[in-house]
């Protein structure tokens, strides 16, 4: 019997999951504001990324609230907060599509999840959901409550093994971008 879709996804992009962490961690983005501000940029650009996604109707038929998910305008206000200025990717942005997509998206609503122990890192930087850290805030939910949801909704997507192969490659993509975007920013 074939995994539910987000255990497939997790177990198929585990190692490049892990290694954006190590990575992330690697950085020290909470050692300083300075450190935490390329941190944002690396959020901005991975979110500017998502956001066709988090907006598009079809996705948004499959996967109630979704266009609400997308954490693009917390970013902008956090990065306007530290007087942060987005940059640009050397490489060309990528446009995840079709059930691709889902994979992307698996990748982002995860992050939230950590983003419970980045948030209290964020803290001793004098950062707060209501400034400079807002992206990093819990789901109005709940962390666990809304990862389960999200989870469910996955899990409820009726798939060909062609497209749930596109959603695992999603995933896996969306790891390996963020750690480009992580060693350029």
């Amino acid at each position: 019997m074939n995994l539910p879709l987000s255990e497939a996804l997790k177990k198929y992009s585990r190692q490049t999951h892990d290694s954006v962490d190590a990575l992330v961690l690697s950085m020290h983005p909470f050692a300083s504001v300075e450190n935490y501000s390329k941190f944002l940029q690396a959020q901005d650009i991975f979110q500017k990324t998502l956001k066709p996604i988090y907006d598009d109707l079809d996705w948004n038929y499959k996967i109630e609230g979704l266009s609400q998910l997308s954490r693009l305008k917390q970013i902008s206000k956090d990065m306007q907060d530290l007087n942060v200025n987005p940059v640009s990717m050397v490489e060309e942005q990528p446009n995840p599509s079709g059930f691709e997509a889902i994979g992307w998206l698996y990748c982002s609503e995860g992050s939230n999840l950590g983003a419970a122990i980045l948030c209290k890192e964020a803290q001793k930087l004098n950062l707060s959901d209501s400034y400079g850290a807002r992206h990093l805030a819990a789901h109005e939910e709940g962390r666990m409550r809304h990862w389960r949801k999200f989870k469910e909704q996955l899990d409820g997507l009726e798939l060909t093994s062609e497209q749930r192969q596109q959603a695992l490659q999603g995933a896996e993509d969306a790891f390996a971008f963020f750690k480009r975007v992580i060693r350029q920013v």
